[in-house]
């Protein structure tokens, strides 16, 4: 025998459209799930390295890789390790800020359509998704991080100085900026999935246009502070990646060196930035994720 329906008015399990509710909702709804995310990132990186022998060990291998490959090619045959002293010190502080970001950005922009099974068949917060990529990669550039900091006792270049604020500051930048791109990458991918082959190739243009592999030193003399280096500096991958090297790299700490002028300030106004950004994005993807059970 069919039960009759509840009585009662309907209740709206949406989310409200209106834009500081929404996000009010959608954060607690993150917190009310926050065992599920943990069990997400577990997921995430047991599946990364599931019958692998070396396990964790490959984490490093592709920054370790991208290190020596630099290093000799660019700082031996091109002759930069004669120009920026330290050199290896200073390429491993901008990849391990570029790792991170570039990592994230390609897990997230794919984590929606990788969990399409799930998504079709129960309804949990969309942010879970991108937010577990953001969890593994956290992890991997914490291992990462760490072998920064033993290369920098094992060379007796650790840096005890004001310098060393810096680097919260930028690693703030690098986790707001990574977060909102992550989401609007996420949910746009579900509806257009040339934006994952896109973002491969931003990837490799943002490389080259942050100071990773050359000073920014080389920027400055070259455009001599005119629109173009200011232009180059408003990029957030720019500043996060020079705030790494001028907390981190104490070589570069000498008076002919040259570091833009008030980067903290700089790196201030860009988290502020960021945290706007963060909001703006969540609200793109709270749009969007209304129809990716069809789109999937």
């Amino acid at each position: 025998m069919q039960r009759p329906a509840p009585s009662g008015p309907l209740i709206d399990v949406a989310p409200p459209r209106r834009l500081f509710a929404g996000t009010a909702f959608a954060l607690k709804a993150l917190w009310e799930h926050r065992q599920l995310l943990v069990l997400l990132v577990q997921r995430e990186l047991k599946s990364r390295y599931k019958e692998s022998a070396l396990g964790y060990f490959w984490s490093l291998m592709r920054p370790l890789s991208l290190l020596l490959i630099y290093y000799v090619a660019v700082g031996q045959f091109l002759g930069a390790a004669n120009q920026i002293p330290s050199f290896a010190i200073y390429i491993f502080a901008g990849l391990t800020a570029w790792t991170f970001f570039s990592e994230f950005t390609s897990l997230a922009t794919n984590s929606i359509v990788a969990n399409s099974g799930l998504i079709k068949k129960v309804y949990v917060p969309r942010e879970l998704f991108p937010l577990a990529s953001l969890g593994s990669s956290l992890f991997n550039f914490a291992i990462q991080f760490v072998i920064l900091l033993i290369a920098l006792l094992v060379t007796g270049e650790f840096p005890l100085g004001l310098n060393l604020l810096y680097l919260p500051l930028a690693f703030l930048v690098l986790l707001l900026f990574s977060v909102g791109v992550g989401l609007i990458l996420a949910a746009t991918n579900v509806y257009l999935r040339d934006v994952q082959h896109l973002v491969d190739v931003a990837i490799m243009v943002l490389f080259w246009a942050s100071p990773i592999v050359y000073s920014v030193d080389m920027v400055h003399k070259e455009l001599m502070g005119n629109w173009l280096e200011q232009l180059y500096l408003l990029n957030p991958i720019t500043l996060i990646v020079i705030g790494f090297q001028r907390a981190l790299w104490t070589a570069g700490d000498t008076p002919e060196r040259f570091w833009p002028p008030d980067l903290a300030l700089h790196l201030g106004i860009a988290a502020v930035v960021g945290v706007f950004f963060v909001w703006f994005a969540q609200r793109i993807f709270a749009r969007l994720e209304g129809n990716f059970a069809q789109e999937l």
